[in-house]
């Protein structure tokens, strides 16, 4: 629900309402990274309010939804017993406590979407969802004959997989680089079924979770999903 700033200003802050209504006629309010005027309204579940830079005094109840890019060498888990590093270390500046949405295994990197929001997360998780994944593969081994394997029906676990997109982005001949979208999320798919048509993983990535796209984001840096991705994942 939206209102207006001065209101939540105030009580966020502790501060009179005429005081925050001054903090924006001087020109020192943004709301997502935009000068604000009296008058202008917010919804606290998605916008971030700032004074000065400094994003005003948080709400523990406030839904968070945020984009990480992992890196290599973590788990998406929020504990684990063998000391490995855990993707809750690469987001300790979030006041909130946020929970990986699905997996991305310890040696992949790239997109990963975190929340504290259990019905959003069980939308991008649930199968009738169907929320498409892409990844960018490095491989080892005969790429235009792999392409050819992966473009036919393959079976993991005992069933058929959704048919993938497969892009070749570059062909060394015994090496190069695909895009791959699935729509499934199975343990270690990608790898699984690069396996199955000859071709070895050296490097994988997860650049897209539907409409929502790891672009420039810094390994082992994050950033909040926008209003509209949040709603776009929502639509699908």
């Amino acid at each position: 629900m939206e209102e207006r700033i001065q209101k939540i200003i105030a009580a966020r802050e502790k501060i009179s309402r005429r005081n925050a209504e001054k903090l924006i006629a001087d020109g020192r309010v943004s709301v997502n990274g935009v000068i604000v005027n009296l008058g202008a309204k917010a919804n606290v579940s998605y916008d971030h309010i700032c004074i000065d830079g400094r994003e005003i005094a948080s709400d523990d109840n406030k839904k968070i939804y945020i984009a990480l890019n992992k890196p290599t060498g973590y788990v998406t888990t929020m504990h684990d017993d063998k000391g490995r590093h855990i993707v809750s270390e690469l987001v300790m500046d979030i006041p909130q406590r946020v929970y990986p949405i699905g997996r991305l295994d310890i040696n992949s990197e790239g997109l990963l979407l975190m929340t504290n929001d259990g019905d959003f997360a069980n939308m991008v998780m649930h199968p009738s969802f169907a929320k498409e994944k892409t990844y960018r593969v490095f491989v080892d081994g005969n790429v235009q004959a792999g392409v050819d394997l992966l473009k036919k029906p393959i079976e993991l676990d005992g069933k058929l997989i959704s048919k993938p997109l497969v892009k070749i982005i570059k062909d060394s001949g015994n090496s190069g680089v695909l895009e791959i979208t699935i729509h499934e999320g199975r343990n270690r798919q990608i790898r699984r079924m690069c396996s199955f048509a000859g071709l070895k993983v050296r490097k994988l990535v997860r650049i897209a979770i539907g409409p929502i796209k790891l672009g420039r984001l810094k390994s082992g840096t994050w950033r909040n999903l926008t209003y509209e991705e949040i709603n776009k994942i929502r639509s699908i």
